[in-house]
């Protein structure tokens, strides 16, 4: 009998580990990505809704448009003025714009070609770079969009001539995937 009863206690023992990670499998599926802290208190709140259940939502203000002056087909604008830059397929419809950091050179006005890329070097500032996509050259200044590993953005010493126009790093895997060699790049003002 005691072999009896030692075959129900591991047998249950082990139902119950399943049940467990079965239970924490779920549970970690369904917990968002990021938590949030709680509250001060711990009790409930009421949601924040608009007096009027009718009202609309305010919407998100809409990204800014291509220039117009930015040419046509698959490219990559950069508008020095906005320091923004766009990535329009060749549809002329824009799959993504960004702001950026620019760089002490600024290239002239015109159509340039993707020339280099490197996935990861130290930039001319000393900060490791990545997803570098280079486009023109002035004065032996290189110039070209990266991402700074730590997120960082560059601190201009308008004595030093750099050329790197930094994107966050998310921005900088975007234009990597979309810029390949030879790709049409557009500056404006």
């Amino acid at each position: 009998m005691p072999a009896k009863s030692s075959s129900i206690v591991v047998a249950l023992t082990a139902a119950a580990v399943v049940v467990v990670g079965v239970l924490g499998y779920q549970a970690a599926a369904s917990a968002p990505d990021q938590l949030t802290q709680a509250r001060k208190g711990g009790g409930p709140t009421t949601p924040k809704t608009p007096a009027d259940p009718h009202a609309k939502k305010e919407k998100a203000p809409a990204p800014p448009a291509i220039p117009a002056a930015s040419g046509s087909g698959e490219r990559v604008v950069y508008a020095l003025g906005a320091k923004r830059v766009w990535l329009v397929g060749a549809d002329g419809k824009a799959r993504r714009t960004f702001a950026v950091a620019p760089s002490t050179v600024s290239p002239p006005l015109g159509t340039y070609s993707v020339t280099s890329r490197s996935v990861s070097v130290t930039g001319s500032d000393g900060i490791a770079i990545e997803h570098v996509v280079r486009f023109a050259s002035v004065d032996n200044v290189v110039i070209g969009f990266s991402a700074a590993v730590d997120g960082s953005k560059p601190d201009l010493d308008p004595a030093k001539k750099t050329g790197g126009v930094r994107e966050s790093r998310d921005d900088g895997k975007a234009m990597w995937d979309f810029a390949l060699r030879g790709a049409k790049v557009v500056v404006v003002a």
